[in-house]
């Protein structure tokens, strides 16, 4: 594995731990900002809309800058809104922080995946993509406990400086350590050279593709329905003390840890069989949850198992949308907003439904968003049973579905040529 790919986990890291940070932090920043706690939750949803929204806009228009080069601009302008949310005076400008850094963190994912792609060989790509991504899992396992600890010791804004200068490092180390590539763009589905925003957007015309995004929405979403509210439901309803959920969430963080890198072993080679195995898993441990969620034990192994087959579903979903799609920028950022939409769609409809069904609901919406996921894996189930029904018939070993999104040949067999 090239040592860029574990430089590129070190800046999606700082990005992540930036975004959590406001959820570790809300009482002290409602008094440093003269904000009530719901004013400051809404800067996550800030975040998090900025990030569906304007992450795609920003991608395009560095489609033409080498993506090495590209970073360097995203580190700057997601510096620049960390630093501003760190001097924010008020309430107002805090927000715009979060919406700066928000776009910038969405783009940076999607260069960063697509050079994932372009470091490693075909066969390796969904391994690169889940190093690259436990960047992200250790955002939830260190990145938001240690910032939470610094804000509570040193003030809120001391976080901010903190993820500042994580922030810093991660660009000098992108910096020195990540190769230029030879053209942004060379090596997407089929290779080439970089396209123009015409044949970027061509890709995003695919139904297929966007059926494909959907499941990546229904995934995240399955998990963060439950994921968003686990303090209050293992307080409240099984009984845990409130210094006993941190420690509960550390071992979370370490579960989809190893999820994600035992995801990323099998992404590449049983992408579809994967997703149906994690999305099947968490529709049993999402209910089982919701049914035995007042006994502790109970409560622990299944809040253990959606931490092992939900978000660690990325390598093989972000390895779905490249086949269906492409590997470049674009398709990777708006695969990115996807994600960030099931996010945004979990926690909006769990805070309703706490009030009208009580604090089960939203382990009950997690087990049918993954259940919609199910649904939307239907197409790719159906071709690969028929691949594998001719293979037997002729002889011929079946492959998974990888056809592009206008029919073109499979993607190995693409990248094989592209190579020779």
């Amino acid at each position: 594995m090239p040592r860029a790919v574990y430089l590129l986990a070190l800046g999606i890291f700082a990005m992540v731990t930036s975004e959590f940070v406001v959820a570790g932090l809300m009482p002290q920043m409602a008094d440093g900002l003269d904000a009530t706690i719901p004013e400051i939750g809404y800067l996550i949803t800030a975040f998090a809309t900025a990030m569906a929204l304007g992450g795609p806009f920003l991608t395009i228009a560095l489609l033409k800058v080498r993506h090495k080069s590209a970073l360097m601009v995203l580190f700057g302008v997601f510096l620049a809104g960390n630093v501003l949310a760190a001097l924010a005076p008020d309430y107002r400008t805090m927000l715009v922080a979060r919406i700066i850094t928000g776009i910038a963190s969405q783009a940076f994912f999607g260069v960063a995946i697509s050079m994932c792609s372009e470091l490693t060989r075909p066969e390796v790509r969904g391994r690169a993509i889940s190093v690259a991504l436990n960047g992200l899992m250790l955002g939830t396992l260190l990145g938001l406990p240690l910032a939470t600890v610094i804000g509570e010791h040193l003030g809120w804004r001391a976080a901010f400086w903190a993820i500042t200068g994580l922030t810093v490092i991660a660009a000098l180390a992108t910096l020195a350590g990540v190769p230029r590539t030879e053209r942004a763009g060379t090596e997407g589905a089929g290779g080439g050279a970089s396209p123009g925003l015409r044949q970027e957007l061509g890709a995003l015309r695919s139904p297929r593709l966007w059926l494909t995004l959907t499941t990546s929405t229904f995934v995240i979403g399955a998990t963060f329905s439950a994921f968003s509210y686990f303090n209050p439901i293992l307080t409240e309803v099984t009984g845990f003390s409130t210094g006993t959920v941190p420690l509960l969430l550390i071992a979370y963080g370490a579960a989809t840890l190893i999820g994600n890198t035992v995801v990323g072993r099998f992404a590449d080679k049983h992408t579809v069989p994967v997703l149906l195995t994690g999305l099947l898993l968490n529709l049993a441990f999402l209910a089982g949850f919701a049914i035995f969620a007042q006994l502790s034990v109970a409560a622990v192994v299944l809040m253990m198992g959606i931490g092992l087959v939900g978000v660690t579903m990325n390598p093989a979903l972000v390895t779905r949308v490249q086949r269906t799609g492409n590997a470049r920028p674009l398709v990777n950022t708006v695969h990115t907003s996807f994600i960030t939409l099931g996010i945004i769609i979990a926690t909006s409809v769990g805070g309703p439904a706490i009030d009208t069904f009580g604090l089960r609901a939203p382990l009950w919406i997690g087990a049918g968003l993954a259940a919609l996921g199910l649904l939307t894996l239907l197409p790719d189930l159906r071709r690969l049973r028929e691949e594998r029904t001719s293979a037997a018939t002729t002889g011929v070993g079946a492959q998974e579905p990888a056809t592009g999104p206008r029919g073109a040949a499979p993607a190995k067999a693409k990248e094989t040529a592209a190579r020779t």
